[in-house]
């Protein structure tokens, strides 16, 4: 899988050589001066270094001094005719970003990819991996462009929903799939599309256990989140024995650390339709499960250490479970989330993850104990050497692009990684679950030139890189917002974060103008 995708890379990253419809660049060189480099590697920071990126390849990253001490211009590397110097002194730079679960919007939500990349790229991130959307013409359309440079947009890796169907499409001639035969001519037609991998959801034991066999054969990456309608026949360890390269969210984990059980503990009249039966039961999960550090425990985590598994927990997706205040009321909503996203997010039988029929204290206790079994988790196998990603699944449950990935990160930071940590789960770790850590993911020479910089400590303050930025009081008593991303590098050209950001803002006020939309608390008069 990784020389298929190496080789990918590589030949995208030449076609990316092509001038940008926004953004600065490409050049023939580009020199970023002066930065504190944090590389994604888990190294501690060090500068001032100057980064040489030529025909968007890192081609020198060199030390030229020390903290408080006036640099030595001699030391510097030299900029060449028509190259572009960029001078970021005191300020950081780390690798692209790169989210693990990445849907580019959806139509019940309203979100237009133009809005959801400006996002994203506003936070740094340059990588996106989408685990299922509108289909694969959608998403490779896209990829084709953003690969081009044709719209601003991070690179997408592209995974089908399994069984999914879209334009020209359809392998089985629209017959649902229902034997592993099936299941294979499936996963054999959406690698000759074109597609990066699948995305799965569960479906019979000797469906799932073909269509990943074949998948694994054909080098390609793969997805799931175990739903509950298969789940109690085929959790994650069924999975990864399979071939399975990543699990998305949580599902299906507690599952295979049952001790006592085979399903969990639904109440007679729980019907899945119901996403307030669905959600509000999924908080008693992690309870159900062995105890952290029991024998049956170890010995799950031991095998999906073994079988080399990626976790991408997305964390953040499901806060508003234990907090629904705290995710209703974030800062950025009124500039940054338009009209239909927040009606989408409202109570709703029909609205996916708008399950807000009668949330209250008793759910959201449930839910503070399940993040700290899942966390308590989590944190153990990235400090076994498990393989932890950072990803968002933004647009629902009051989870906004680009703010909600961040958030992530600072709900990896409470589970227990050192920033350090962090920051190489949203890089280096991404990369390797992708296959493309010879060209993403650090910040080395002879990797493309993707890149975050941004003005304030991000390892001392995870909230400086959101776009809102972090709030701090100065030595004359003056509240000020400090940080957001400054410059998103991708493919070498250099992008305005928070001018992408301010497009996004016009945006929402646009849409608010035409519809005359107000964003109200709900049962609540102005």
């Amino acid at each position: 899988m990784k020389k298929r995708i190496l080789l990918t890379i590589f030949v995208l990253a030449q076609m990316a050589y092509s001038q940008s419809p926004e953004g600065d660049g490409p050049h023939t060189q580009l020199i970023i001066r002066g930065v504190t480099l944090i590389n994604g590697s888990g190294a501690p920071p060090q500068g001032p270094i100057d980064i040489v990126v030529e025909n968007n390849m890192i081609t020198d990253i060199q030390v030229v001094g020390y903290p408080g001490v006036k640099i030595n211009a001699g030391k510097r590397p030299l900029l060449k005719p028509g190259g572009k110097e960029l001078d970021c002194s005191g300020m950081y730079l780390l690798p692209g970003f790169i989210d693990m679960h990445g849907h580019i919007g959806g139509v019940a939500q309203g979100a237009e990819p133009d809005y959801v990349f400006r996002l994203w790229m506003g936070h740094g991130i340059t990588t996106v991996r989408e685990p299922s959307g509108r289909g694969i013409d959608f998403a490779l359309d896209l990829k084709r462009k953003s690969t081009k440079n044709e719209i601003v947009a991070p690179r997408i890796f592209a995974y089908t929903g399994f069984g999914q169907t879209s334009g020209n499409f359809d392998p089985l001639k629209g017959v649902p799939i229902t034997t592993p035969e099936q299941a294979r001519e499936w996963v054999r037609a959406n690698a000759k599309e074109g597609a990066d991998g699948i995305k799965f959801f569960g479906a019979e034991p000797e469906i799932m256990e073909a269509a990943l066999e074949e998948n694994k054969k054909l080098g390609l990456g793969s997805a799931c989140h175990h739903a509950q309608l298969s789940v109690a026949r085929w959790n994650v360890l069924h999975s990864a024995r399979a071939g399975l390269t990543s699990m998305e969210h949580w599902y299906g984990l507690p599952e295979a650390l049952f001790n006592e059980r085979t399903v969990q503990d639904y109440p007679l009249d729980y019907n899945y339709q119901n996403e307030q039966h669905r959600f509000e039961n999924a908080g008693k999960l992690w309870a159900q499960a062995a105890k952290p550090y029991s024998e049956h425990w170890n010995t799950v985590m031991d095998e999906l250490l073994k079988l080399d598994f990626t976790i991408d927990p997305t964390f953040n997706i499901y806060e508003a479970s234990r907090d629904l205040q705290r995710a209703r009321r974030a800062e950025w909503h009124e500039a940054y989330t338009l009209p239909s996203l927040w009606e989408f997010y409202q109570p709703s039988k029909i609205s996916h993850g708008s399950y807000w029929h009668d949330w209250g204290t008793e759910q959201e206790v449930a839910w503070k104990e399940n993040y700290r079994l899942w966390m308590t988790f989590i944190n153990e196998y990235k400090n076994r050497g498990g393989r932890v990603t950072t990803g968002s699944d933004s647009g629902f449950i009051f989870q906004l692009y680009g703010f909600a990935y961040v958030r992530e990160l600072e709900l990896l930071r409470e589970a227990g990684f050192h920033p350090l940590e962090v920051i190489r789960a949203a890089t280096l770790n991404g990369a390797e679950a992708l296959g493309a850590d010879k060209t993403l993911g650090t910040v080395a020479i002879g990797k493309l030139a993707d890149f975050v910089v941004v003005e304030e400590n991000p390892l001392k303050n995870l909230k400086v890189l959101y776009g809102t930025g972090a709030i701090k009081l100065t030595k004359d008593n003056e509240v000020v917002r400090v940080g957001g991303v400054k410059y998103t590098i991708k493919d070498g050209i250099i992008y305005d974060a928070k001018a992408l950001l301010e497009e996004v803002r016009q945006m929402v006020i646009l849409e608010k103008q035409k519809t005359g939309y107000k964003i109200v608390q709900p049962g609540i008069k102005e």
